[in-house]
């Protein structure tokens, strides 16, 4: 029995588009899609017996034991992580490439994934940093969206390249028992060839607590950041263009549309490694100091508590998730391990120095003990959900943070005021001075 390659190209992405109206950016990929089906020797198509759709092919072996087939619709191999769920309704491509992800898998609590399509200019970062995505029921196609002339594509072709995926999978099962037992470890195969009893073992035998995941997502050199939010989704340009405040970033796996908030803040970046020294920091004179999000256990990364520490002080400083969790201990506080934390872009948080209550995105498993904090730091926010610290300061050294994500893309944007709390104090030291 022959098979035969039937192939297809979108050769000329134009097409798509009204007459004389063409898209506004240029970032196109022309993908080949190939597709092929057995013929018998008369040339016809047969296989109806051999299922032409995809068929359980992975598995999910948790560390409590349970096993969960599924079907693979990314890398084959075999991967061990650490399995939180979220409960956006949207916005996975933000989840699939914010580097805070990185070492779990990302278990979607919303059954239907894949409806709007992936956009390549909508990614948080270069590319994808998570272990895995695991879903109940994934939406194959192609998008085009008319309305805004961009093109996208679907879940599936991304995930082929860039990591683990399976899908028809029972995540409300396994969400309960991540509710119950916590965050499990996990590990996802596509390997016939490995037995189940081995997985359980390999699931058994990591830990991500005390692993340094930083610095694998952290850029290697400093650069300069310039790109502002696109006006046609900007809906707050305080000082736009006036670049007024230098502002270094430090990349513990920071997100673009941070910077591009920033930018739009009247904010000109700098963005440098994890282990970019202090001292060095401090020859660039910069009017603050950013202290971004990033993956993993803050306690693994005593360097980066260090730098946080030496810089306390000497400029004002703004911290995000990670950034938040490093400003805790530096400040003397400790942190701790939730027990399956707070992923989503739903979360409810008490704003204590307005008194309002804020809808905001979070990722993170980890949370600074506000009982542990010395004397002068505030706890500004706190998470409605669990009564957590969502937010310090300590005015006596010009420090704020957030323990969530107050750039959230898509949305919502409730905390994105902060920006301007950031240029404000940064604006007030500054003519201090």
């Amino acid at each position: 029995m022959a098979t035969q390659g039937l192939n297809f190209a979108l050769n000329n992405p134009s097409t798509f588009f009204a007459p004389n109206k063409p898209p506004r950016h240029s970032k196109f990929r022309i993908v080949t899609v190939k597709c092929s089906a057995p013929l018998s020797s008369e040339g016809a198509a047969t296989g109806l017996a051999e299922r032409p759709w995809n068929v359980a092919n992975a598995r999910l072996v948790l560390e409590d034991g349970s096993i969960w087939r599924a079907k693979s619709f990314g890398a084959s191999g075999t991967q061990v992580g650490e399995v939180v769920f979220n409960t956006s309704l949207t916005g996975y491509q933000e989840i699939l490439t914010d580097p805070s992800y990185a070492g779990q898998f990302v278990l979607m609590t919303n059954p239907h994934i894949g409806n709007t399509g992936v956009n390549f200019d909508d990614e948080e970062s270069r590319q994808c940093f998570l272990a895995g995505l695991v879903i109940r029921s994934l939406s194959i196609g192609w998008f085009v969206d008319i309305a805004l002339w961009e093109t996208t594509t679907d879940l599936c072709l991304i995930s082929a390249l860039l990591h683990y995926a399976i899908d028809d999978v029972d995540t409300r099962a396994i969400t309960r028992r991540l509710r119950q037992d916590g965050s499990l470890i996990g590990v996802l195969s596509t390997e016939e060839s490995k037995s189940d009893q081995e997985l359980l073992e390999m699931s058994r035998s990591w830990d991500i607590v005390g692993i340094d995941l930083i610095s694998d997502v952290s850029c290697k050199e400093p650069f300069e950041w310039v790109e502002s939010t696109k006006p046609d989704w900007d809906f707050n340009n305080h000082e736009r263009n006036s670049k007024t405040y230098r502002v270094i970033a430090y990349d513990f796996g920071i997100k673009h549309n941070i910077l591009r908030r920033l930018a739009s803040y009247g904010c000109q970046i700098i963005v440098v490694p994890s282990t970019w020294p202090a001292s060095e920091t401090l020859k660039l004179k910069p009017d603050g100091v950013l202290f971004s999000n990033g993956p993993g256990d803050p306690s693994a990364v005593p360097y980066a508590v260090a730098i946080v520490k030496e810089l306390l002080g000497k400029v004002p400083v703004f911290g995000i998730c990670m950034g938040h969790q490093l400003l805790g201990q530096a400040l003397g506080g400790k942190t701790f391990k939730m027990k399956f934390g707070h992923h989503g872009g739903n979360h409810p948080v008490h704003n204590i120095q307005n008194g309002r209550v804020e809808i905001s995105a979070q990722n993170h498993n980890y949370a600074v003990d506000p009982a542990t904090l010395p004397k002068g730091v505030e706890v500004t926010h706190i998470n409605l959900n669990d009564g957590t610290c969502a937010g310090l300061a300590y005015p006596a050294l010009n420090v704020m943070s957030l323990q969530y994500h107050p750039e959230a893309s898509p949305g919502p944007h409730d905390s994105d005021c902060v920006f301007r709390d950031f240029v404000e104090l940064m604006k007030s030291v500054k003519y201090r001075a």
